[in-house]
């Protein structure tokens, strides 16, 4: 059996302030790629408007997870980039995608063929079985 997150510890919460932040996850996913400029970042985010996003990357950023760099100029050129705690969103964003199949083939009924037995009784069949192992 997996381990069971404790769902007040601070750690957690933390991290569910930071992702519950609209835009948040998105943009961590897209910077998983290295590091982009604010127009391409703008483009592969495909959502937020530049306000939003702007203010999203400065709390990315008061939050260690990416890194702002300003290259000067003519034409000044910022970067944005994650940091090493950053890019530990990518075992994050693996696992929620994994979820999200869950989700997204568990809420689709199966199709009957003739002659198999309703579901119901697949579940009833391997749950007899479960308490015959015990």
């Amino acid at each position: 059996m997996s381990k069971t997150v404790r769902s007040h510890c601070r750690a957690f919460q933390l991290a569910l302030e930071v992702l519950g932040r609209p835009w948040n996850a998105l943009i961590l996913n897209v910077l998983q790629a290295g590091p982009l400029r604010y127009s391409q970042l703008a483009t592969a985010a495909q959502g937020p408007g530049d306000k939003v996003l702007s203010a999203r990357l400065k709390e990315l950023e008061t939050h260690g997870l990416v890194d702002r760099h300003v290259a000067a100029g003519p034409p000044v050129r910022v970067t944005y980039e994650l940091t090493v705690r950053g890019r530990g969103f990518g075992d994050v964003a693996i696992a929620i995608e994994r979820w999200g199949r869950c989700l997204d083939t568990a809420g689709k009924p199966r199709r009957k063929t003739p002659g198999s037995p309703p579901a119901e009784a697949g579940v009833v069949a391997r749950s007899a079985a479960v308490h015959r192992l015990r």
